[in-house]
């Protein structure tokens, strides 16, 4: 579920929840095209017949790949009119809580903690937590910093 507010709102949206995205599979082509990506071809990533017999009992995701789906996720839960620039500015806090297995499905919850003014527009802090369903903990816990220009 998508909010959508104009840039003249961005400042009052200091302590909004929303919500959750829609759930992702986590697929075994995904991961290899992350790998590709970043030259991470690590055997626990990219190799399942040897991963089911490592610690986790299957191939997993990578810890950044599952990070980078805030990326998408954000872009589903917050729609900004009047902006005519978006900028992820960065992160304060990453955590890789819990592995993410191939098949595996994720959603994101983001809460907008605070929103500062900036040269040109504003900052938001989000709590994102990228959960795994049916898992009792996170795949990922992380404070997002995004920039707003009108």
């Amino acid at each position: 579920m998508s909010t959508t507010v104009s840039y003249d709102a961005i400042a009052d949206l200091a302590g909004t929840d929303l919500g959750y995205t829609e759930w992702l599979e986590i697929t075994q082509d995904r991961i290899n095209l992350f790998a590709d990506a970043t030259d991470d071809h690590q055997w626990i990533h990219v190799d399942p017949e040897r991963a089911a017999d490592g610690p986790f009992g299957d191939a997993i995701a990578h810890g950044f790949l599952s990070l980078s789906l805030a990326v998408k996720f954000w872009s589903e839960l917050l729609e900004t009119e009047g902006v005519t620039t978006k900028v992820n500015y960065g992160l304060d806090k990453v955590r890789f809580v819990s592995p993410v297995k191939v098949g595996a499905r994720v959603r994101m919850n983001a809460v907008i903690v605070e929103v500062t003014e900036v040269k040109g527009g504003y900052q938001l802090h989000v709590d994102q937590t990228i959960e795994i369903e049916g898992a009792p903990k996170p795949a990922v816990v992380a404070r997002g910093l995004y920039r707003f220009y009108a």
